[in-house]
């Protein structure tokens, strides 16, 4: 077993907390409530923290397991960073820029730009649509119309969870070219799913608080350093001055409630006592650790789908790309990233390939990967056709998100069980978002707080900020 403890944390009370899972949500639930006085042990079953956003050692490489961006609106995980003292390594851009490759196009036309101006909203992106050149004119007038329709919806509405995104996006007069070029260069991004398998509730909340709410929203923020820098070696830090008892390689085999209300954690060798225990691990871990009772209706846990996302890494022996990312068209290859300075690389040049709604690759075999993969970069960067690869490989996380469908909504519970002192955390509870690393964090804190209400503790006021900057 791996202790940590720390000395700089506040005084814990005699309450005690278990928190099961050591991703972000898990992370985000310890950090609170030990912030809060409460004492607090931290089980990670794998021997690292940090969930599905982490980074391993592939030779001299530090590599990163998927391509995690956040954006300028997502306040709980740049409340996270903040935490963490990790801020200044996962910058901001200045301002919305994203650049759109489309392989179909003649070169020297294949270069869109989907920007911000210093505008309000919704003019700040007007100027970058009326230029857009992946759609026609037509297209571009329809765009704005569908995004005011969008702007109108009551995210509150249980209705708009039923309906799938693409026929609501077909019904507001969006054509396919529309759909792919624009709606679902962000939504598959975002949301792991096309516009016509998402639940238009999800959809909807994604460009409502992206690109319809704040005019700096959709600015991309992205780790320049390996994600286990931050979510791993950083995190561990925080936990550790908090005074959190940190337990990696360390599996949850059962939890039980007693009869005079505390709760027993079995790991191998040992039990610990808890006054309040916070499951923050997958939906069908956590149904497995569900005491019965607990949830009116635990199977609906695992109707709760689950969605791929396939990582295509590729190092080159010289620089093919001047941009750190860029979004494509017109070939398989979603959205692509410069890894070399964040991965250590010191000569050529590191790309990852971020291929979200993987469903039909996520099993290729490498040999088959290369083959198509190679290729479409060829066709889209003109300097990879004279270089050599050193290395491809690919990343696979079968169960990347939960899926976003119509009717997910239902499915999702919040922080608190029936049971009393249990409670759930996890990107896929009732957090309002997509599966995202803010949707985790939210989930940690409303863990946090529901747990603090049950105590009698108060809540740490800075815990709380980032929901009034929201």
């Amino acid at each position: 077993m791996t202790h940590g403890t720390g000395s700089q944390g506040p005084v814990a009370d005699g309450r005690r907390t278990v928190v099961v899972g050591g991703g972000l949500a898990g992370i985000t639930t310890a950090l609170a409530l030990a912030d809060a006085g409460v004492r607090v042990t931290l089980l990670e079953g794998r021997p690292r923290l940090g969930g599905l956003a982490f980074s391993f050692q592939r030779g001299e490489l530090t590599v990163d397991n998927g391509q995690h961006v956040y954006l300028r609106c997502c306040t709980a995980y740049r409340w996270f960073l903040d935490r963490i003292e990790g801020a200044a390594l996962a910058p901001l851009q200045d301002r919305l820029d994203v650049p759109v490759l489309d392989a179909a196009r003649p070169a020297g036309r294949r270069l869109g730009r989907l920007r911000r101006d210093a505008l309000p909203v919704p003019l700040h992106l007007g100027r970058s649509l009326a230029t857009y050149p992946h759609l026609s004119l037509a297209d571009r007038a329809k765009v704005g119309r569908a995004a005011l329709a969008l702007k109108g919806l009551d995210l509150a509405d249980p209705a708009l969870d039923t309906q799938d995104f693409g026929s609501w996006l077909a019904a507001h007069g969006q054509s396919k070219r529309a759909i792919e070029a624009l709606w679902d260069l962000v939504g598959v991004a975002t949301l792991n799913a096309v516009a016509g398998d998402a639940s238009l509730g999800l959809a909807a909340m994604v460009f409502k608080t992206g690109l319809l709410s704040d005019p700096g929203a959709a600015d991309i923020g992205w780790a320049r350093v390996p994600l286990g820098d931050l979510h791993d070696r950083l995190a561990r830090k925080a936990l550790d001055s908090a005074g959190v008892r940190t337990e990696v390689r360390t599996r949850v085999t059962s939890v039980s409630h007693h009869e005079n209300g505390g709760w027993s954690v079995q790991v191998p060798g040992e039990t610990l006592q808890a006054d309040a225990v916070v499951l923050a691990v997958p939906q069908r871990e956590a149904h497995e650790l569900l005491p019965a009772g607990a949830l009116d209706a635990p199977e609906r846990l695992l109707e709760i789908g689950t969605a791929p996302i396939l990582n295509v890494h590729v190092v080159y022996d010289r620089k093919v790309l001047a941009r750190p990312f860029f979004a494509a068209l017109g070939t398989p290859v979603q959205w692509v990233f410069d890894r070399t300075e964040a991965s250590g690389l010191h000569e050529g040049q590191y790309l990852a390939l971020s291929q979200s709604v993987a469903q039909g690759e996520i099993d290729e075999p490498v040999a088959v990967l290369r083959e198509r993969y190679l290729p479409e970069l060829e066709r889209l960067l003109p300097l990879t056709r004279g270089a050599g690869v050193r290395d491809f490989f690919v990343t696979r996380e079968r169960t990347a998100t939960f899926a976003p469908t119509p009717g997910v909504g239902r499915l999702r519970p919040g922080a608190r069980t029936k049971a009393s002192g249990l409670y759930l955390a996890g990107a896929w509870t009732a957090t309002g978002w997509p599966a995202t690393m803010e949707s985790a964090v939210r989930s940690g804190v409303g863990a946090a707080d529901a747990v603090l209400g049950a105590l009698g503790r108060p809540r740490p006021q800075h815990l709380f900020e980032f929901e009034e900057a929201a």
